[in-house]
């Protein structure tokens, strides 16, 4: 009796797994089995329609191989999923039709046509092909760098690139490797790396010492080569002297002994009030995983790591990221955008869901502010030190940085946006240990610049 009672309780559990549960269970999307549904995953586009990634006889194809590798991510049997593939993959996967217990009974019965599976969502994404290649092809010259592009209007990504980087293709294959790689190919140092960001930060000191009226645009500054501050001494790149400037001169000649100067007659209180107006520290809401900045306590913030902090150097470091929405906020008239990267996601049956177009991250500075920050950034490209960023008939607003690192030569930073009095693009650009930001940095934010401005 006691076996019968246990044969019977199996055959309730199998007829509930097997037909009431079944439905569910097939949309479950950790069922090992939804591996046999994966030629019906849907496909990841660029903002044209363009495929990214897309499935193919039961295998995975990425078109744009290594220019995009971070972004789009992969999908492996072995290793999981990444970038877009993970971010989305509820989305994408190709599922099995689901049924209702009677018609899963009939099934069994074999009195129904076999299961079929229905195709995964699109994802359609908000990167500028033409955008994302000139990035890529640019930054792919250098050992390790990265670079963002984006619609300050908008916050909408228009290019993410990271170097080195991995054929998502062969993912499975070279897996090992990249792991053991000491360049870190599989790190997207786009959203990721943490860097100082050197005289980019300027465009912070700047607009939070005018908008809380520490200084004017006709405040004149002496740089007579350095500044000590306690034990420590300001200089500026290969111990230059700027002389006497006004506020204009002292940004475009990148100044680090009169923004250390200005970074003192703000103090300690002021300056983080900014950081949390800007929400400098605080995670981004993304639609990838990205790193938060790394500011220092402010209990430990002595007068010359304030020094050090108003030229973007001491205990401070940010993605490239946090520098290309920095700069947004200036060009987006004080407003600070939220960046994302997919614009609408289109099911198989042909229903569309809008993303993106979220309520901008902060206000920190006033309309008035932006602007005169704004023209700081335009001397910097006429005159200053990224004029390799100017573009014929277009007016661009920039700012360049060379980040000392305890690891070896300078980082070198530029980020621009353009056209300066209508901006459509922001670019940001990281290119590790190789030196001033003018003559390595700019050039490529100039190529990014004028592909972006192609696109209608």
């Amino acid at each position: 009796m006691a076996f019968a009672v246990l044969f019977v309780a199996l055959a309730v559990r199998a007829f509930w797994v097997q037909i009431v549960a079944a439905p569910a269970l097939l949309s479950d999307p950790h069922d090992p089995r939804m591996q046999l549904a994966a030629g019906n995953r849907g496909a990841i586009l660029a903002r044209d329609g363009t495929p990214l990634a897309r499935s193919s006889s039961g295998a995975r194809v990425y078109p744009y191989g290594p220019a995009l590798a971070h972004t789009v991510g992969y999908v492996s049997t072995r290793y999981g999923t990444a970038g877009l593939e993970n971010a989305y993959d509820a989305q994408l996967a190709g599922r099995w039709q689901a049924s209702d217990p009677l018609a899963q009974l009939q099934r069994l019965l074999g009195r129904s046509a076999a299961r079929a599976t229905v195709r995964g969502a699109d994802v359609v994404t908000t990167l500028d092909l033409p955008t994302q290649l000139a990035l890529a092809g640019a930054l792919a010259r250098f050992p390790r760098a990265a670079g963002v592009a984006l619609d300050p209007r908008t916050g909408e990504v228009l290019a993410l690139a990271s170097v080195p980087s991995f054929n998502p293709a062969t993912l499975d294959d070279d897996f090992g490797a990249l792991r053991a790689n000491s360049a870190s190919p599989l790190l997207d140092r786009a959203i990721d790396g943490l860097y100082p960001p050197g005289s980019t930060f300027k465009i912070f000191t700047a607009a939070a010492a005018l908008d809380s009226g520490v200084i004017s645009p006709d405040d004149t500054f002496v740089d007579d080569g350095s500044l000590r501050v306690g034990n420590f001494v300001v200089h500026d790149d290969e111990s230059e002297a700027t002389g006497t400037q006004d506020l204009a001169g002292a940004f475009a000649l990148s100044s680090n002994v009169d923004f250390a100067a200005i970074g003192l007659r703000m103090g300690v209180a002021r300056w983080f009030a900014y950081a949390d107006r800007w929400q400098l520290g605080g995670p981004l809401d993304f639609t990838l995983p990205a790193q938060t900045d790394r500011l220092p306590a402010r209990a430990s913030v002595t007068p010359s790591i304030l020094a050090q902090l108003a030229f973007g150097q001491a205990d401070l470091l940010v993605t490239p990221l946090r520098v290309a929405l920095l700069a947004a906020t200036i060009a987006n008239g004080g407003v600070e955008p939220q960046p994302y990267l997919v614009r609408a996601i289109r099911s198989a049956s042909g229903e569309t869901t809008l993303e993106g177009g979220r309520a901008p991250l902060a206000t920190p500075i006033s309309t008035a502010t932006a602007a005169e920050v704004r023209d700081l950034m335009v001397a910097v490209v006429t005159r200053g030190t990224g004029t390799a960023a100017a573009l014929s008939g277009v007016a661009v607003a920039g700012k360049t940085g060379t980040a000392t690192n305890p690891a070896g030569r300078a980082h070198a930073w530029f980020v621009a946006f353009a056209p300066a009095r209508a901006p459509r693009v922001v670019v940001a650009v990281v290119v590790e240990n190789a030196g001033y930001g003018g003559t390595v940095a700019a050039p490529i934010a100039r190529r990014v610049l004028a592909a972006a401005l192609r696109r209608p």
